[in-house]
């Protein structure tokens, strides 16, 4: 049975609300530890999948009704790894506002791998929405650059748009995934599962670890489980089994809205006018990509 429209609307409000946390409590634990290694940005990351993981433990005892989704759902997994590897350590170089703007672009590089992978060619307007939503990049890029948005704004930058580009392949491999017969618990425990066992050794191999941080960075890293991951994925991931993913890829434009006013009230984080631009102009390309694409 199709849940009622207000109750679909009211999961993806809940989902924009989780995840505009995401890069303000990756931006708290940075500032708690004092440490802006690549070592320390995976070992949020890794805290984040497998705190999640560990959540949903219990939920494994059930046995899946269907295995053709599976190495699909494994896929994905390591996708979102790879996400948020490149992500949170973005956040390391760059504004909140930059960063989050950049890495929900994931739109116009699912409708292109569409095009090239399935098939799928889009519309004139699509391809419009693409070329405004890259020239919405440069400007953030060359604005970051000039105002100082980071300590290596280009360099952040560039690991957000790859982190759309991971993330673009998490949400088609994961719709497949769904699509082949996974309930969305059974999607994501195998998914985050997955992403956690991946991210897990990491810090080590960069010479890091998990210990002698200050408790309330732990702290942190496991509100990035609960909210950003736990409500605000799944909340999404939920929603598309009732409606057209391109919904749902659209509500999630909102997150740089809601991430940048949460970085003004907690951070007094303003960025330079043209970072702003480039940021609504980015949004208005990705925006007039996903309508040409449900056209």
């Amino acid at each position: 049975m199709r849940p009622s429209g207000l109750k679909i609307a009211s999961v993806l409000l809940l989902g924009i609300f989780a995840i505009s946390f995401g890069s303000i409590l990756v931006r708290l634990a940075l500032a708690a530890s004092g440490d802006r290694s690549l070592a320390f940005s995976l070992v949020m990351s890794a805290g984040r999948m497998g705190l999640a993981a560990l959540l949903l433990l219990p939920s494994w005892r059930r046995p899946l009704a269907s295995q053709r989704g599976v190495p699909h759902a494994v896929a994905a997994g390591a996708s979102l790894a790879l996400h948020f590897a490149l992500w949170i350590t973005s956040l390391s170089y760059t504004s909140v506002v930059a960063s989050t703007a950049l890495v929900t672009t994931n739109p116009v590089w699912v409708t292109l791998f569409g095009w090239l992978f399935l098939r799928e060619a889009p519309s004139g307007l699509t391809l419009l929405g693409i070329a405004v939503a890259l020239l919405g990049g440069l400007l953030i890029g060359l604005g970051d650059a000039q105002g100082g948005g980071g300590a290596n704004p280009l360099l952040g930058d560039l690991l957000a748009l790859l982190g759309a580009v991971a993330a673009s392949l998490y949400f088609l491999l994961g719709r497949e995934a769904q699509r082949r017969g996974l309930s969305i618990l059974e999607y994501v425990r195998i998914a985050y599962t997955t992403a956690a066992l991946l991210l897990l050794p990491l810090p080590y191999l960069f010479g890091g670890g998990y210990g002698g941080y200050p408790l309330v960075v732990y702290g942190y890293i496991l509100l990035m489980a609960l909210l950003p991951q736990l409500v605000g994925h799944t909340s999404f991931n939920w929603a598309t089994r009732h409606i057209p993913p391109v919904l749902v890829t659209l509500a999630i434009l909102f997150e740089p809205v809601g991430a940048s006013l949460l970085a003004f009230l907690l951070f007094g984080e303003l960025p330079g006018v043209q970072v702003l631009l480039g940021a609504l102009v980015l949004l208005i390309g990705v925006g007039m990509a996903v309508v040409g694409a449900r056209r």
